[in-house]
Parts: structure tokens; sequence; C-alpha cells
């Protein structure tokens, strides 16, 4: 054996040598580096991310960085400086064996858009291992009768480097009987053999001590030494010969325990003993050999008690020897290849080589998800391996490289539908049969604002009470949003509109939140009686959606309002109302006429009259509904020609509102006067004009009754046109100094005859510019105030009556209709 003085000096040196001629190149788009093995950690390979065509920032923006298929991370990538450097000690025997070849294919990945370059670095072999022979020494046993020339096969020297690092020759010591020769064997290997070159005397020397050195083709060279022993022996003349120098072999590797996979055989020529042969394998026969085969020493059968791996080891050599039984021993030797056949026993791997990135669901078709590659131990179409997506998902795999793919978008994606995707990948290799694997990738969907706020209904109805409380709850809307997290967050707001020329913001507010309405200030029914509110829900979304509604406030009328006196007009404005009725006047005898109207509507505008207090309550009556005063009985003698009338008007709201009128009457002799409105002025005919005024007053008397008797037909016969249901409406055309000319009357009829209810719709009598109606009965709930309510005997009269008192000066035409 040699010594190994300054190994670790020359080593390093060469280390470094190789180090600074480093080298690389791009070969059809893969980037390709090449360095020794042994180089320490951090050594540089190269610049990886000038290569790649990426500057200092995108090393941190698009992440880069390195995955090994070998699984061992032998590499990493300097941040800094984008430098592919060593991350821990590569020897390239233990990596590659003794292949000529050694190549570690690295991924290179990028994020933002994920992308995958394929890296390869060769590692090139140092002359860092030194020849061993499996024994440090061999006994050779040679009959003293050996005819020259004989050679005697010896144990050839193992270097785990390859290449011009590896055995390139072997010398013996000097001596005087032996020589070396070199034979190659089929492996392109050098195997060493002892020739005889001179006749051997046992007699003048029995033992022969020869050292072989093998040499290896570093520089500088390394060797290794063994020590042979030959014994000269006694004649046993003729040598063991196989009928084979070397038998080949093919066996699957499944082979089962114990099946024989050739039979060796020798003959010798001797006799007796001399020509017994055992069969054993050759001597320093490694043990991992003899734990999978068995050699039969008597028949020389060889068969299988291990299992074979072809991806452990494809090809096995044996040696086997074959020794008689004579004196002394002689030996044959033969080889035997063992060449193991492919079987598809290895299921194909599926690797991540990138982890999933979330995928925006909004992402085009193409986008890559993940990068996947797929390995199989097998070789042939054992190791061919293919990769497949389950149907219907929204994705496909798109071949890169090699056994290379990249997990991409093939279709559109809605996280509402579905937040992720845990997608199975089946990779299936080419065997027969073939053998399959299964992974499953999560894939997250991240959710895009893509859908906008949707309210619960598009238009809500409110219905509020006038007069409520400033800062109430009116109401509360709510939306929700099938997108999440920020954009599934709503936020509630109030559209700028005129309400009455005012910003509907001074009316109410939103609580953006929650989605609830408040009152900004009570309301007047009498006012504003409906009003509509655009609310908006956005959500927080980039860039945001929002939907509108529409919500319908409706104010509800509440009693606020007490009746105000119309008629006597002077009573209405707070002084009495003096009135004048002839000392002859009967029973039933019409006195005057008390008319009030309600702001409220409905229920609440429903009026009744009452005599409340009365100088004499025993001589005038008031109709409840109409506010008529006439006299019970007739006047007396004996009754004051002063009277006083205290007449109470209330409503039929809750609570009661009321008001009460004062009437003076004062009774007087041989008067016959009508009863005019307090409007127009009472004034004394003159003599001149008294025939002028009879022929005025006899004509407009012809008039009235011509039309009440139009009336009257006309109303019999809406009556007899429809008995279920008509309406019965005049209209009239005020003088020129009233602003509204327009004024329609409805009546309704019972089935009987009587009227039901009368209704006015036109100029207020006050404001003469919002329109009101006159109810006699129930009817109707939005009714602004009532003049009378009818009785079962009022008829046409008492409503032209009504008219005639409260509008003078008119000219009305009706329509009629009858109500069962």
């Amino acid at each position: 054996m040699t010594k190994r003085v300054g190994h670790r000096d020359w080593r390093w040196q060469a280390l470094w040598w190789y180090y600074f001629c480093l080298l690389w190149s791009t070969i059809d788009g893969q980037t390709r580096y090449s360095i020794p093995e042994e180089l320490k950690q951090g050594s540089v390979v190269g610049n990886i991310a000038k290569d790649l065509g990426l500057g200092l920032s995108d090393i941190f923006d698009r992440k880069l960085r390195v995955a090994s298929e070998a699984g061992q991370q032998y590499f990493t990538v300097d941040a800094g400086k984008g430098e592919l450097v060593v991350n821990e000690r590569i020897d390239r025997e233990a990596l590659c064996g003794q292949s000529v070849s050694c190549v570690l294919p690295l991924q290179a990945v990028t994020e933002n858009p994920l992308q995958l370059q394929r890296i390869e670095v060769e590692i090139r072999d140092i002359n860092d291992n030194f020849p061993v022979f499996m024994a440090a020494e061999r006994s050779l046993k040679i009959a003293e009768s050996t005819a020259i020339g004989i050679r005697f096969p010896l144990e050839a020297a193992q270097d785990q480097d390859v290449g011009s690092n590896s055995v390139k020759s072997y010398s013996l010591s000097k001596n005087d009987c032996f020589s070396l020769k070199l034979k190659e064997s089929s492996e392109d290997r050098q195997v060493p053999e002892l020739v005889l070159e001179k006749m051997l005397d046992r007699e003048k020397q029995s033992i022969h001590e020869l050292l072989l050195t093998a040499l290896d083709g570093g520089n500088p060279v390394k060797t290794g030494t063994t020590k042979i022993i030959v014994t000269v022996l006694d004649n046993n003349d003729n040598v063991p010969v196989f009928k084979k120098p070397l038998y080949n072999v093919s066996v699957p590797e499944n082979s089962l325990t114990g099946a024989v996979l050739v039979k060796v055989e020798a003959t010798d020529a001797d006799e007796g003993v001399n020509g017994e042969i055992e069969y054993a394998f050759a001597e320093h026969t490694p043990q991992s050999l003899l734990s999978i085969f068995k050699l039969d020493s008597k028949t020389g059968e060889i068969s299988l008690i291990g299992k074979l791996d072809y991806e452990s080891n494809s090809v096995h050599e044996l040696r086997i020897t074959a020794r008689d039984k004579g004196v002394p021993e002689m030996e044959g030797h033969c080889r035997v290849k063992v060449r193991v056949i492919d079987i598809n026993d290895n299921i194909p791997e599926i690797v991540l080589t990138s982890t999933p990135n979330p995928v925006r669901e909004d992402a085009p078709r193409g986008t890559v998800v993940a990068l996947i590659s797929a390995r199989d131990l097998d070789s042939g179409d054992n190791g061919k391996v293919t990769l497949k997506l389950t149907k219907g998902s929204p994705f496909s795999l798109k071949p890169s490289f090699s056994n290379n793919y990249a997990l991409v978008t093939n279709g559109i994606l809605d996280r509402e539908f579905s937040s992720g995707y845990n997608i199975e990948v089946t990779a299936t290799d080419a065997g027969s049969p073939p053998l399959s694997s299964k992974k499953n990738i999560p894939v997250s969907i991240t959710d895009v604002n893509d859908n906008p706020p949707v309210f619960t209904q598009p238009s809500y109805n409110v219905y509020l009470k006038e007069n409520g409380v400033a800062g109430s709850i009116l109401f509360s809307v709510s939306a929700s949003d099938l997108d999440f997290g920020e954009n599934a967050k709503i936020s509630y707001s109030i559209l700028d509109s005129k309400v009455q020329d005012v910003s509907v913001s001074s009316y109410v507010y939103i609580n953006s939140d929650n989605g609830s309405i408040y009152s900004m200030h009570s309301f007047d029914y009498e006012k504003l009686k409906v009003f509509q509110i655009q609310v908006q829900a956005k959500d927080q979304g980039s860039p945001s959606l929002s939907t509108n509604a529409t919500v319908h406030v409706f104010i509800l009328d509440q009693n606020d309002n007490a009746p105000a006196v119309i008629y006597p007009s002077s009573a209405a404005l707070g002084s009495l109302s003096h009135q004048r009725m002839p000392r002859s006047a009967k029973a039933g005898h019409l006195v005057t006429k008390v008319t009030a109207v309600d702001a409220d509507s409905g229920h609440n505008a429903w009026i009744s009259y009452k005599l409340a207090e009365a100088t004499d309550a025993s001589l005038f009556t008031v109709n409840l509904y109409t506010g008529e005063v006439r006299t019970k009985r007739a006047v007396s003698e004996q009754d004051d020609s002063s009277q006083r009338l205290l007449i109470e008007i209330k409503d039929d709201g809750e609570p009661v509102q009321s008001a009460t009128v004062t009437v003076s009457i004062l009774m007087e002799d041989a008067l016959h006067e009508p009863i005019l409105d307090i409007r127009h002025k009472v004034t004394e005919p003159s003599k001149k004009t008294g025939r002028i005024t009879l022929y005025l007053i006899l004509s407009l008397a012809s008039v009235s009754v011509l039309s009440l008797v139009t009336f009257l037909i006309l109303a019999v016969k809406c009556i007899r046109n429809s008995r279920s249901s008509g309406s019965c409406c005049m209209r009239r055309t005020d003088c020129d100094d009233y602003k509204n000319p327009n004024r329609n009357l409805q009546i309704q009829l019972n089935t009987d005859g009587p009227i039901k209810y009368v209704e006015v719709l036109g100029g207020d009598m006050l404001s003469q510019s919002q329109s009101f109606r006159s109810c006699m009965s129930p009817m109707s709930e939005y009714s602004d105030f009532t003049l009378i309510k009818p009785s079962s005997t009022t008829d046409f009269k008492e409503v032209i009556s009504v008219l005639d008192a409260s509008l003078p000066d008119s000219t009305w035409t009706f329509e009629s209709q009858q109500v069962s």
C-alpha cells in the first residue's frame, strides 16, 4: 500500500483550480454550468439571475429560487447578488456512482408570472479516490510442473473516480518467474493476469511474494497495492476447464427466490481425486453478491437467494472457480454476467416543483397556477410517465420539457360558485401493466369584486304617523353581497333628490353601517303626504359596485286639526254671528246654517254639530250632520226677541278636536227677506228698483226649477243604468274672482234613494290653492274635511242648499252613481 503523504494539500489545490476554470453554457434554451465536485459550501457556480435575464430587483419581486429534481438541495440562490452557490458538499461518486456523465438537473422558479426554466449543473470528477483492491493479500497455488505461459487472473482494483481519474495501468514488482499482462474486459476495463515466464522449482523456492500496483490516470497519480503470495505445489498436471469463459444470463428483476439462473460446468482431464471438481465463488467476492446469489459447489447451479433491483444495479458480474481435489489443487476460472431485466415495479411519483399560488377568479385562461414534475425509477417504457387531470375542473396541464408540466387555468373561475379546488392529478407510466399514482393539489380562488350588493326587495313601502319625534327610526333596509371580505362590506347612503324643492337629506338620514333610516324632524300630513327616498348600497371593493332601492314613505294622518268654521264667515273671524228671523216663524223654520271644515282626512275629518248652550233650548235645534239651525216650534209672543246660541262642532278623530261658534238671533216682526251669506251685503231695495228685483227673482226661480228637474232626470237615468255602483258628479264654473274655476261634486246614492255621501273636489275655501273633499259618510279615508253627513232623508235639495250656502254664485252639473 502506498503512503498518502500530502494528499489534502494537492486535493484542495486541484479543487480551486477547477473552481476558477468554471464554465457555463446555454444549450437549446437551457442554462448549463460545469463545476468540479467537492467545492466548499458557498462557492459560486454562476450568476443565475444575469443568465436568466433578471435584474436584482426581480430576485425579490419574482421570488427567484431553485429546486432540485434529485430531492436534496445542493444549491441555493444568493438573494443579494443573484448568484447560484453551493449549499452543501457534493460527492460525485455518491451521487452518480461510476456513470461517465454526472448532471444535476435544477429548476429555476420565478413568480409573477409563474415560470419554470431548466438548469443543468455538470459535476466533474476530480481525482480524490485511490485505487483499492478488495483484499490486501492474494494467495495462489501453482504446481511446479505448470507450463510456461499459463495465465492466472488476478483481482482488478476498483477506483470510484471515472474517466481519466480511474485505474489506467498495473505494475508488478520485479521477479524472475512471473510477468504481468492486461486483458480487456467487456466493460472496457483492464483485468491483470499473472503469466508464468519460467518453470517453477519448488525445491529451490517454494514461495514467491509479489507486489501488484494499480495506477490511476489522475494528476498527480494515485496508486493502490495488493500482495500476491504464490505457493509452488507438487504436480497435479491438469487444470479444470470451463466450457465457456463467460456466461451471459438475463433475469427479470421480479424473479422468485430459489430460481436457477444458470449452470456452469468445468471438466478435468485427470482421473480420480485429481479429476473431482468443486465450484466456488472467487475469493473476495463482495458480500452484496453473496447475499443475492448462491452457487451449488457440486452441480455448479447458480440460484437466487435475494431480490434483484434493476434500479439499484442492472448488471452483476460473478467470478467462479472450479477446483479439483488433487495435490496440489488445480483451479479453473470463468465469469458469469447477470443482466437484470427491468420490470414495471415502481409507481410513478408526482412532485410539486412550486407551491400552488392563489388564483384570482378573473384570471385569464392559461394563467400558471403551479409547476409539476413526474418521475419513475423504471427505465424504457416503464419509466415514461404521463399526467392527467380529472374532468370537470377549470384547469389543465401544459407540458414544458422532459416530465415537467405547468398547471394552468382552462376555464371561467367563480369564487362565489367554488372558493377552492382540490385538483386530482394522476400519473400513469407506459409499462405493462401500467402503474399509476394520484396527488391532490389544493388551489384557492381569491375574490374579485364582481357582484353588486342586492337589496332584499327593489322597493319598500313605509307608513309613518305624522307628528312623530325627530330622530326616530323610520325603517331599515338591508342588502347582501355574494363577494368576500372587503368586497362584501356594504355601506348605505341616500342619493340626493328633491322633496317639495327641498333636499331629501333635510328630511331623513341613514346609518351607513346597518341601513337604518331616521327622521330629521316630525312630518305634517297636511303639508306632505308621500315622498320617495333613493337608497344606495355600495360595497368597498375596487372598483366599488352599487345598487339602488326606492323607499316610498307614506305619512299617515293624525287628528291634529280642530274643525274650522267657514260659515257664518264673521264667526270664523272670532266675532258673533248676528242672524235675524221673523217672529212669525213656524216649526222647522231654517234660521241659519253653520258650515265647518277639518284639515285632517278620513275619520278625523268627519264633523258633527251640537247645540251646547241656548237662551231657550226648547226653541232651536241643530242638525247633527248639516249644521242647520231650525226652530223646534213656532215662535210665541213670550219668547225673547234676542236669542243666543252656542254651537259646538266636533270631529270624529281620536282624541276628539272641537270648535264653537256663537250665533246671536234677533227676532223681528214682519221680516220676510231670505237669509243671505254674510259675504253679501243686505240692502233695502229702493222703490225704484223694486219691480226690477221682482222680475229677477222670478227668472232665477224659473231657472233653478228647470235645473232641478234636469238634475233629477239625469239622476234617475244613472240609477237605472247602473244599480250596482255609479257616480254622480257635479261640475261648476266659478265666477271670475276665483282662481280655481273648476269644482267637482261626487254623490253616491243608496238603493233606496237617499244620498250616501257627497264629495267636493276643488279649491279650498280658505286658500283656494289645495283640493278638498266634503264627505257625508265614511266612504274615503283620504277626505280633507267634512261639511255634512246625510240622514236617511237627505236628498238633493239638502245638498244644493249646502252648496248654495257655502259656494254661492256657482253653476253645477251632476252625475249620479248608485251603490247597494
